[in-house]
This record gives C-alpha cells, structure tokens and sequence, in this order.
C-alpha cells in the first residue's frame, strides 16, 4: 500500500465534510456520522464531488467515530466506520481513501479526566475498525493536544500496518491550545514514525503562512497543509467562509512553492477550492526544501535543541545518597519530587534527569508517576534514567513529549532491549562507553565501544546524531589516571565520530574533601574537551557560573547578551541566592501548581491573617502573577490549569475556615455565572478550562453541560438571577445556535451579559451574534467577570 503514496509528486486531498453536510440539510445537534446511514447518497455524492474536482484521497466520514463522541448517539463505532469506508470506496473510483480520525472532544489527564491508555483504546478501536474495513491510510487530524496525538499515532502504529499522517490545529499565536509550538510539535510527532505531518482547521491559509513557514524548514516527513476557507461570518442568518476558490489555491500555489507536498482543505472548502487548487499547481514540480538538521528533545511546549550551546541536565532527582528522596519515593510523596524539579528549572536547568530506581518500591509505577507529575507542572523537557527496559518504556510512552533514555552501553543484552524503545517512541539515547568486559582503561577502548554502539543503533533505523556518547567519569579518589583518561576520550570522540557528549561530573570528586571545588574544575576541563551536556546539581550556582562563562568563550552566547543581563548586576549572583530556590510560600506554590502544600501554608497563614486577606493579598495576586505569565507566552495552558487547581484548594480551604468560624451562610464568593456550550455542539474542553479558572477566582459557576437548548439557558438565568453567562462552540453548525441563544436572552429583557468563546469564534464574530464580550481564552474570560461584577 505504501507505494501509492508517493510523495515525490504532489497529493491532493479532498476538502470539508461537516460544513458540506450542512449545506445539504445537517441540523445542529445532529451528529454528521448518522448521515452515513440515513444519507449514504448524500455522503457518496460528497465524495464523487471530490473526486471528480482532482482529489487523490478521500477522507471517510468518521471524524467523530469515537467512543466518547458517539457516546449518546446510539452509534456504534465498529458500525459507523464501516459503512463509512464503503461509502467512501465505491465513490472513490481508483482514489485512496483515507480513516479520518478526529480528536476524542476531551482533555487529556493530568488536566482532564482522559487518561493517555483510555485515549489510546478509543482511538485503537477505530483505526482497527478502519483497517478491516479496507481504508488505505490514516488521517489524524484536528488535534489540539499533542498528547493527544501521541496516543492516536501510537494505535495507528500498533494496531494497524497503513500508512499515518498526523495534522494539528494551531491559534493565531502560533500555538496549539495546551501550547505546542510548530518546532516542538516536529520535533515530538516526525520522531514516532509519521509518513506526513502538517496543520489543518482554525485559520485560513493566510494566516497559515507562517506556520508553514517553521514547517517546512523543521520537518524530515512530507508536510500536509489543510487551511479553512479563510475565517466564518454570518451572511443573511448562515455561517459562510469569506475565502473564495481563487483566492484559497493563489495561497496553495505559494506553500507549494515553499516544500509543501500534500494539499487540501478543511472547514468550509468545498470541490470548486480542491479544482482550483489542483488547476494551480497542474504546473509545478515539488521543490526540494532546505531542511535544518538539528538533534532536540521536548517537553509538550519546550524543545532544547542539543546542538546548539551547553545544555545543563538537573542530576537531583535521583535517590542514590539522598536520605529525602528515597523517603519520598517510598512514601510515594511526588509532590517533593516535583519541587525538586522546580528549583533546578529555577535555578537554571535545562533538563530534568529522573531516577526513582530504589529496591523496595515498584520502579515502573514510580516512573509513571514521577513523569506524570512532573510534565503537568514544569515544562522542561525530561531524561529516563533506570537500568530496566520495562522503566525506561513505561516512561516514554506516557511522556508529552520527546525524551532522553539514559541508558544504552556496548553489552549485546543492552542494545538488544533499549533500541527497540528508543526507535518505537523516537527518545534519543545516552550511550555509556562500557561493555561485558567493564569500563575500558583507555580512551581508545572507549572510542572502540561507541563505534559498536553507533553501528548497532544504525541497524535500529536510529541516526548517530540522536545518540549521546558517556565517556563516564570515575572518582579520582580510587583511580586518579581516570580524569585525564576521561577528558582524552571526550576528544577523541568529538573528533573521530562527532557526536553529542554528555558526563555525570559529580562522580569525579567522591570521596575527597571539597566537593565543589573538584566538580567545578573539572566540568571547567571537560567543556573545553568537547562536553556538551554536564549532568550537575544546578542548585550549585559556581557549577551553573562556569557554563555561563564558557558559553561566553565558547562563542554560544551571542554578544555575550546572556552572561551580560545576569551578571552586571553586583550582589544578585551570589551563592547566597540559592535561597530563592527553596523558598516556598503560598504564592510560589500557587504558581507552581504544588497542591498539597497548599493546606499547611493556608493555615500558618491564618495565625495572622484574615481569610479576605489571604484571598486578596496572595491568592488573587499569585493567579494574576500566573495570569500574565500566561498572555505573554511564558507559561502555557497546562501550567495555567496547574496553578489553578492549587488555587482552587485554597478558596475551598479558605471558604470552609470561613464558614466554620462565621457561620453556614458566610462566603466570600462574588458571583455566580452561568456556562454552557450551545445546543448542536457537544464539545466541553474550552468550557471546563473556564469553569476551572473562573471558580478559582472565587466566582461560583453554573455548568450546564454541553449541547444546552436556550429555553434552558434563558430559563436559568432567569431562574438564578443571573449577571454573566458564558457561551462556547467548536463547530461552525453550532455557530448560529449560539446566535439563536443570545436572542433569546435579550428577548427577556433580563440584564444579563454574555461572553462567548471557542475556537471558531474571534472578536468580530462575536460582535456578530450579538454577544457582549469575546473569551479568547480562560484568562480572559477571567478579567470580563472581574468587569461584570465589579461595575
């Protein structure tokens, strides 16, 4: 099957379905999958339309034929996707047809209620159902969540042998919703095995331009753009796309000009955009692109590109000689695990190293944790460190993100288990230079066991450049020829295989005096040997000092703008200022998410303070402190939920003080707003992120669920007496619901004010529909309450 996607030529897939099933009668609230057994010639008249205008795939009418979307449908997945295939089959008239696989409409845990396995069975249950029903390739698409992503793309791989292609939908800012940027969304996906990857929905080719812009210079795979019909508005009581046919293939003809090779279109793209895009590019050839060779890793909205600089790895989560953590561990106490995380992210890090390998505890379950934990709440990118294989595959296919596996070594049983991980979940890997024989004396021996490695790994379809050599560092207190031994074999490799190189620099000074003195001097010799990536305890300032001089020396700090902006202050540098680093108070552990530290600080607070204080002296000015962070890109959406689910503990702990000690009645809470998401959608996750933040600010929050007719919404206003209620929609068929529900709530003449939101939705569309405010986002939907309320 795989030959007849050739991407040396150009591919053209077809354009939407659900706004073309609108206009062939769909009503809001009637799910597009039921077409294809009530209206299969409907469905099939699509297609051929499709076909016909110059597509090469079609994509099936499965783009919510899940379990969870299906769930009050009274469909059955198995049922939906097989007609669907054979719709799509007999239209397809030699085409490929291509299982279009939607995202699950849920947010993924530690944020949401979907864990990554019940993602990946729901998604494994309709790619098995693809297959055997005859599709050709696979299409996930839509995703917002690289998470997400990952678990479809893994159930694509695993249980099935088709071909995958893998879209994500991106916001104006360049960013998906939870925060993945085009490089880091590269960078993660490419490395699972995709056969193309791409952005598709939300924005119309315009202001896709850029986006693919990033694309085609970061990705080794084909890349597949799939634009709306440039951006909805309402015309004589319908939503239309303003994109015109014409219009929409001049922008195709340009991104095919800058590498892309897989063409088409989503929302409100039609067979006359698909004909012009084809008549467009009829006298093209695809160009070879320029691709930027790099070696990264990411966390979900991070990626550290190796090549580039001295990137420290943080070495104190590991149980070996700390009394603290292994108590932790066994009292599986993560949340001491997360800070540690955090004061070395704050201290200067760049990644995190994991080891929770301790004999009386279940290591894999730990790991599981650990990761979990650790990638909610920071967003560095994360190293797996154990000796067993089944550690380091537990923690690769539940990270958001691409990870270091720390390690492989030269012994055939080593190789044999960890590149097969390593290639299925696309980690790179840290090679120690050891063997069955031991650790070599010589830097020859040691330079002779990489060489081993790199072959093996090859053989593995693993690139040389996502392997990073460990020369190992021995203490000098037992085998003081060791260090300069060391240091030669970092040469030599740097020279003979021009690899990446990493070292445990802590190593070298066991057992002597002055600890300090011997790691810094030695990581000194080390960087000018070629080290790239010191594994250090950053919370040593002199340690962290020392690579920011050398990246000065080094010529990696440009300018030296870096060293300049930390540095040229007198006194801020000062080993003493390790203090800020283990400093925590509530509003450090509100930023931080740290939820169960969040009960004892309330408390030692309210020896001296009053309830209203800690909610407006702290609580209040740590979520605007994370809130601002939020708009101006430092954190993303992931942490903002993390902050304020710890914020949210705290209200509730500060509110039942207060009721406790003033009575049933006592609150502080300062208003009550309706949500809902309008009738016809049944989408809940922008929703649920409001809902969260809102009542984390204090405010009480009516949900009235998803698909909510108005009557319902205008009766509960009227009901509650309500001032602000929030309106969300996803799909563009429940845009003139939400139209319909704002008119009606004015009809009564109720003051009541309503914001809307969702991704289809932007300022001037909101201003369409009659709605009061516009919720770009949770943080925004915030301040609008604060404005209702406080007027």
């Amino acid at each position: 099957m795989r030959k007849y996607l050739d991407f040396n030529n150009f591919i053209i897939f077809d354009g939407a379905m659900g706004t073309m099933l609108q206009s062939r009668g769909l009503k809001a609230g009637e799910f597009p999958e039921s077409y294809n057994f009530t209206h299969p010639d409907i469905i099939r008249s699509i297609h051929s339309e499709y076909v016909a205008a110059g597509a090469d795939i079609i994509t099936t009418n499965t783009f919510g034929a899940n379990r969870y979307k299906l769930a009050n449908s009274g469909l059955i997945v198995k049922d939906v996707v097989a007609q669907a295939v054979k719709i799509a089959r007999k239209a397809a008239g030699g085409k490929l047809v291509a299982l279009d696989v939607g995202p699950t409409g849920k947010l993924m845990k530690p944020h949401g209620d979907l864990s990554f396995e019940d993602a990946y069975r729901a998604f494994s249950e309709q790619i098995v159902a693809g297959e055997a029903a005859g599709a050709d390739l696979i299409l996930i698409e839509t995703m917002s969540d690289v998470y997400e992503a990952k678990a479809a793309i893994l159930a694509a791989k695993e249980n099935s042998k088709l071909p995958v292609i893998c879209t994500m939908t991106f916001q104006q800012d360049g960013r998906t919703l939870t925060g993945t940027d085009v490089l880091t969304m590269v960078n993660i996906l490419q490395s699972l095995g995709l056969d193309a990857l791409g952005v598709n929905c939300s924005l119309g080719p315009k202001e896709m331009m850029e986006l693919v812009e990033d694309l085609v210079r970061y990705s080794k795979v084909p890349v597949i753009v799939q634009p709306n019909a440039g951006l909805p508005k309402i015309c004589r009581g319908e939503t239309v796309y303003e994109t015109e046919p014409l219009e929409f293939s001049a922008y195709m003809k340009s991104m095919a000009q800058m590498g892309v090779t897989v063409l088409g279109g989503c929302c409100g793209t039609t067979p006359e955009h698909i004909r012009a895009v084809k008549k467009a590019i009829s006298n093209l050839k695809p160009v070879e692109r320029n691709i930027i060779d790099f070696t990264a890793i990411s966390s979900y909205s991070k990626t550290v590109i190796l090549s580039h600089g001295i990137n420290i790895v943080g070495e104190r989560i590991n149980p070996t000689g700390k009394p603290k953590m292994k108590d932790a561990l066994k009292n599986q106490n993560y949340e001491y695990i997360l800070n540690e995380a955090i004061k070395q992210r704050d201290a200067g890090a760049h990644i995190i190293n994991v080891n929770v390998g301790l004999p009386e505890i279940d290591e894999r379950q730990a790991m599981i944790q650990s990761v979990t934990k650790l990638q909610g709440a920071i967003n560095l990118p994360l190293m797996f460190d154990s000796p067993k294989a089944e550690v380091l595959e537990a923690a690769c296919r539940i990270y958001n993100g691409r990870p270091i596996i720390n390690s492989v070594n030269g012994k055939e049983s080593s190789m044999r288990d960890i590149f097969p991980i390593a290639k299925k979940y696309g980690a790179c890997v840290i090679a120690m230079t050891l063997d069955e024989t031991g650790i070599p004396k010589t830097a020859e021996e040691r330079l002779k066991i990489a060489e081993k490695i790199m072959e093996r790994a090859k053989l593995y379809g693993i690139d040389k450049k996502d392997i990073i050599v460990d020369c190992l560092v021995l203490a000098s207190s037992a085998e003081q020829e060791a260090a300069p031994e060391t240091l030669k074999a970092l040469r030599l490799i740097k020279e003979k295989l021009g690899v990446l190189t990493v070292l445990g620099i802590s190593n070298i000074s066991f057992g002597l005096p002055n600890r300090p003195l011997l790691n810094r001097t030695f990581l000194a010799a080390a960087l000018g040997a070629g080290l790239d990536m010191p594994i250090i305890n950053p919370l040593d300032l002199e340690m962290v000092k020392t690579v920011d001089a050398f990246n000065v020396l080094a010529g990696h700090d440009k300018n030296a703008d870096y060293y300049i902006s930390t540095y040229s202050k007198p006194g801020e540098t000062d080993i003493s200022t390790i203090e800020k680093y283990v400093k925590v108070d509530l509003k450090s552990i509100i930023r931080n998410g740290l939820t169960e530290k969040v009960r004892p600080a309330i408390e030692e607070l309210l020896k001296d303070k009053k309830p209203m204080e800690i909610v407006d002296d702290v609580l209040i000015p740590a979520l605007d402190e994370v809130g601002k962070k939020f708009e101006t890109g430092e954190i993303f959406l992931p942490q903002l939920i993390m902050s304020a689910e710890a914020a949210k503990t705290a209200f509730q702990i500060v509110n039942s003080y207060v009721k406790n000690t003033e009575g049933q009645n006592s609150s502080f809470m300062k208003g009550k707003i309706i949500l809902a998401t309008v009738k016809g959608d049944i989408h809940e996750i922008g929703k649920n992120i409001v809902k969260s933040m809102l009542e984390n600010y204090g405010y009480e929050v009516v949900d009235l669920g998803v698909d909510v007719p108005e009557y319902k919404i205008v009766a509960k206003i009227k009901d509650e007496n309500i001032r602000l209620v929030g309106l969300s929609a996803l799909m563009t068929s429940s845009l003139k619901s939400m139209e319909d529900t704002i008119k009606a709530i004015r009809l009564t003449g109720v003051d009541c004010k309503v914001m809307v939101g969702g991704a289809v939705l932007n300022a001037d569309y909101a201003n369409m529909v009659g709605a009061d405010y516009y919720g770009k986002d949770a943080r925004e939907a915030v301040k609008i309450a604060q404005n209702v309320f406080q007027s």
